[in-house]
């Protein structure tokens, strides 16, 4: 299987620097990182690409089956890294896929040198002791309705999602990046999202992590940053002086500037 072209994978930025594997989250592709990249590929190799089932990749190889897992978004990345014989990437996740980059580190470790989560959550779910940011009807509901009236939902919720009512074009992108997903496709994707537990897999992570969150988030609060990282050792945590879920659209520079830190701090 050519798997460059299964997951539309793009690669820019110096050949011999340090590489960047940015991975998108729910209801987008690799055009979500177009904000970052230009300040990022000055000094890594970044390496772009769509999970099956979203954006440019091959649609003909999504299955219900494997991408009803986080587990299937992990072989994506796992496969990713084989292909273009990665070494100890940096893996920046968005939302889902900060989780997604965990399951992969645990998968190759080899192949993931450190993690960039943007925005985690382990778990959307309340429970005792943890916050969330939804209660189990909240998610039912959410889900019931993005499997009536798919378009409708995306209209409706990508602007909260978002953030920033001030930047309504900023919204617009997102609901139009919803809307371009396959309805099958992104309820199996939703449920895989907004189900899914990941709060143990965050004990086995032991390379260098940055968690990045922003100062109003109505998908992660920032209860959740400050879980994830008191979960990860030796994890940092910065939050950004933006607000909504997807702050490399709506404060690119922050979040380039974080990540760069970072990554300094790793030489």
């Amino acid at each position: 299987m050519d798997i460059r072209r299964r997951n539309n994978v793009n690669v820019t930025g110096p050949e011999d620097a340090p590489v960047l594997l940015l991975a998108h989250g729910f209801g987008c592709d690799q055009n979500m990182w177009r904000l970052v990249v230009p300040a990022l590929a000055k000094r890594y190799r970044v390496v772009l690409f769509d999970y099956v089932g979203s954006g440019g990749s091959d649609l003909a190889a999504w299955s219900e089956e494997r991408y009803s897992s986080l587990q299937g978004y992990a072989a994506d990345v796992v496969d990713v890294c084989e292909e273009l014989d990665l070494r100890q990437a940096v893996f920046v996740g968005h939302s889902v896929s900060a989780m997604v980059g965990v399951l992969a580190a645990q998968a190759a470790p080899e192949r993931i040198g450190a993690l960039v989560m943007v925005t985690p959550s382990p778990c959307y779910i309340d429970d005792e002791g943890y916050r969330g940011g939804f209660s189990t009807e909240d998610i039912d509901e959410l889900l019931a309705s993005l499997e009536a009236n798919y378009l409708g939902w995306s209209s409706a919720m990508a602007p909260v999602i978002m953030g920033n009512p001030e930047r309504p074009e900023l919204g617009q992108e997102l609901t139009n990046s919803f809307c371009a997903t396959d309805p099958d496709i992104a309820r199996v994707f939703a449920r895989t999202t907004f189900l899914t537990d990941s709060r143990e897999d965050l004990e086995g992570v032991s390379v260098p992590t940055l968690v990045l969150e922003c100062e109003q988030d109505a998908i992660a609060p920032r209860e959740v940053g400050a879980y994830v990282h008191g979960a990860i050792p030796g994890s940092r945590l910065v939050t950004l002086d933006a607000t909504g879920h997807c702050p490399q659209l709506s404060a690119p520079e922050a979040t380039t500037g974080a990540i760069l830190g970072f990554l300094e701090s790793l030489k």
